[in-house]
């Protein structure tokens, strides 16, 4: 057909199409300009100051996070029957454990298949304090994550968790709970989910607090669309700073080149194999055609490396593509903390790395152990940049293995944590759309279906403009089946 100006002008018009393109360059330039000012030998101060306005997107992305997380899950489930809303919790569950139970085989299987630790080629570092790591055991871990999802002040749990630490030496050591600051997110979703879902089932009565929460969900969501339009300048920042922290790029990536292609085989496998034949299962749909609208979450993911970060993102893009909001608001969120394919993979993959370093053999009981505490530490882990990182010592603990080796893996865990970040996130979006369409014909029969109208102007969509388009596709297809050729382009846009 030839290159048309004026469809590609017309491509640019659509501000969303626009946003991809300049997240996109925004990255590629971040890691450019980062690589060539590391010849510029530049000093702190001015390596801050190129990370000062990453900084300020990152805090604005999660300022979003809580009133997003609270007013989304409960507007959503408060929109769902008991039954569905059952239903479409079962589904997620069975998408949440086969995906991370998949993560970690697949790791497990590479990390042995590849063997890319080396006892003879092991460097021993001195862990600077930036890379020392407080004793963590696996069961206190698994305790704390049961103990978060049941605060005891819901309004603490907006801004602290509580975690075990150690106090003491020796026969006087003892463990103690104390609150540590961050945002106790398991808490505050299962409280949403209770809520949301006693909503629904008080019916009328409850109707005005539903109303509430839908109202603040529409307005958060329209404040996310705004802080959006920073993020190129904010993703190209944070890029650019991580590449010029990095002390040698080039030594890092020789003496652990081998570790870093089994966790990218892994995640590639996971993220264009995996994920896509499990959606496909559930949909009998295209699954790459859905990938590709997920474009602007998967490089907002790269860019923050942090999973809650890209969630308002997760949820625009999720809403673009047409999956119903009563199952993202639902399905989201709580795959956001809990479903970590991208995280149980890397430590899968990381665990038995140290262990080949350290000269350990891979017998059954080793890698029954690993399997069991990866999926464990990933379904902990926080959804924040180098969460990973805490969360390994659990699975180097239950190994034996030596805790202070994790800074062997820190110099490129600031690269492979964004892909890793970007895995999940994509792994939480495949999860909505094969819980969508698993429970689509419940959705569809619920009688207070809302109008698809009403539900176009909540995302700013020109509803006369939106019908326009609609009868001139109608009438381009008829035209076609006149003239004989338009069932093969129909069936093909199907």
């Amino acid at each position: 057909m030839g290159f048309r100006p004026q469809r590609v002008a017309s491509w640019f018009r659509n501000s969303d199409n626009l946003l991809l393109v300049l997240t996109l360059a925004s990255v590629s330039f971040g890691v450019i300009v980062g690589g060539l000012l590391r010849y510029a030998e530049l000093n702190q101060g001015t390596i801050r100051y190129i990370g000062y306005p990453g900084e300020l997107f990152m805090n604005m992305l999660k300022c979003m996070i809580l009133p997003l997380v609270v007013s989304s899950l409960i507007s959503g489930l408060a929109q769902l029957d008991g039954k569905t809303s059952g239903k479409v919790g079962s589904r997620a569950i069975m998408y949440y454990a086969l995906t991370t139970t998949h993560a970690v085989i697949l790791g497990i299987i590479l990390v042995l298949l590849i063997h890319p630790g080396n006892p003879d080629l092991k460097v021993k570092h001195e862990a600077s304090e930036e890379t020392k790591v407080k004793r963590v055991k696996a069961e206190d871990k698994f305790l704390d994550l049961i103990r978060n999802m049941f605060p005891e002040n819901i309004v603490r749990a907006t801004f602290e968790q509580q975690e075990t630490i150690y106090t003491g030496n020796g026969t006087n050591e003892k463990a103690v709970i104390q609150y540590s600051p961050g945002i106790n997110i398991l808490g505050l979703i299962v409280f949403c989910i209770v809520m949301g879902i006693m909503i629904s089932r008080v019916g009328p009565q409850a109707k005005p607090l539903a109303d509430l929460f839908k109202a603040i969900d529409l307005v958060i969501t329209r404040m996310v669309s705004l802080v959006l339009w920073v993020g190129p300048i904010g993703i190209f920042s944070l890029i650019a700073n991580k590449m010029l922290s990095v002390p040698d790029i080039l030594a890092t990536v020789e003496m652990l080149g081998w570790y870093m292609l089994t966790v990218i085989i892994g995640l590639l496998i996971q993220a264009f194999v995996t994920l896509p034949l499990i959606y496909f299962v559930a949909a009998r749909k295209n699954p790459y055609t859905y990938l590709r609208g997920l474009g602007q979450a998967c490089l907002t993911a790269l860019g923050t490396s942090s999973s809650s970060a890209t969630l308002p993102v997760t949820f625009k893009c999720l809403n673009e593509i047409g999956v119903d909001p009563r199952v993202t608001k639902f399905v989201l969120p709580v795959g956001t903390m809990v479903n970590m394919d991208g995280t149980a993979l890397y430590e899968a993959v990381a665990s038995l790395f140290i262990a080949q370093l350290n000269g350990i053999s891979m017998g059954i009981g080793t890698v029954i152990t690993v399997s069991i505490t990866a999926t464990l530490a990933a379904i902990g882990a926080a959804s924040l940049p180098s969460a990973g990182l805490v969360t390994m010592m659990i699975v180097l603990t239950a190994l034996g293995l030596p805790v202070e080796d994790i800074s062997l893996i820190i110099a490129v865990d600031w690269f492979l944590d964004r892909l890793r970040t970007t895995v999940n996130v994509l792994g939480d979006a495949f999860g909505c759309g094969f819980v969508y369409h698993l429970c689509k014909d419940d959705l569809d029969t619920m009688p207070d279906q809302p109008n698809m109208d009403d539900v176009l102007k909540e995302h700013g969509v020109d509803i006369d403009e939106f019908h326009r388009q609609e009868k001139e596709a109608l009438s381009r297809r008829q035209s076609e089946m006149r003239n004989g050729n338009g069932t093969n382009n129909i069936l093909q846009q199907v």
